[in-house]
């Protein structure tokens, strides 16, 4: 069986709307042939792609792993055939917050100087990896520990663990905080982008509460509040200040490592300059 993009296009309708009938409605095909393009994309995978024995369609293991794949895949096809792509190819980063803290405005600059025929697109992104294993970019910045197959990561720097509060926290008086200062408060938690889970503090001494977010701006907004506090890492102050926070050494916290990550395979041939010039950059800093 040849594998052409519709066979993509269908499976993606199928995990998005995890419901056959509501996919082939959105196709415009009628639900027995989608059933067949499924089944006929399973058989030369040879892997199950949808576990069909629950009234909601769920992905298998596979499932999510090749669903990131047709992801790419069909984007960079859309990239590729894009009429305004023939002109230039911009380098698409992604990031989640912060993208490079304070070394962010020296390295696009001094990119836009030293390549000045290849667009650099800075996206944020609300997404684990900040849409690269959707194709959405062509290589991200990232936080912590990245778990998703098909990426290929280098260690830039790692970054200090930092508490934010409101400012008229009592915490605010205290020139750098423990884990156990902040465990009899609620604390903030970006469940999608961010770094910090409760596994942060030992199993006997977690925060009494916790307020779960979906993105940086939510994040701050609800510390701001005084509903939390939160921990995050050292890029965070320079990118995001407002006279209703504070930010304090967090000491007894494991540093943060950022990355550059990027897809396996064919990409943008522009990936290795930016990565050699994230390096130096950062080393120019450091001398």
């Amino acid at each position: 069986m040849t594998i052409e993009l519709r066979h993509l296009r269908a499976f993606l309708a199928i995990a998005e709307e995890g419901n056959v009938t509501r996919a082939a409605a959105r196709l415009h095909l009628g639900q027995p042939a989608l059933s067949r393009t499924l089944r006929r994309l399973e058989d030369h995978l040879g892997a199950r792609l949808v576990d069909r024995s629950t009234h909601h369609l769920e992905l298998t293991a596979e499932g999510h792993t090749f669903r990131d794949k047709a992801r790419a895949a069909v984007a960079a096809v859309e990239t590729a055939l894009d009429p305004g792509g023939l002109r230039s190819w911009p380098l698409r980063l992604g990031h989640t917050w912060a993208a490079l803290g304070v070394h962010t405005v020296p390295l696009l600059r001094r990119w836009d100087e030293t390549r000045p025929g290849t667009p650099l697109e800075l996206l944020r992104i609300d997404d684990r990896t900040a849409g690269l294993t959707q194709g959405r970019v062509d290589a991200a910045l990232l936080r912590g520990a990245v778990t998703s197959a098909g990426l290929r990561t280098e260690l830039l720097l790692t970054e200090e663990r930092v508490v934010v509060m409101p400012a008229d926290s009592p915490l605010a008086a205290l020139p750098a905080l423990t884990l156990a200062d902040l465990a009899a408060r609620p604390v903030a938690l970006n469940t999608v982008s961010g770094t910090t889970t409760a596994d942060l503090w030992p199993p006997t001494a977690r925060p009494v509460a916790t307020i779960e977010v979906a993105n940086t701006d939510e994040w701050l907004v609800a510390i701001a509040a005084g509903r939390a506090v939160g921990v995050s890492t050292s890029a965070t102050p320079g990118n995001h200040t407002h006279p209703s926070l504070v930010y304090r050494p967090l000491t007894d916290a494991p540093a943060v490592p950022v990355v550059l990550a990027w897809r396996e395979g064919p990409g943008h041939p522009a990936v290795p300059d930016l990565l050699a010039l994230a390096h130096q950059v950062l080393a120019d800093v450091r001398t």
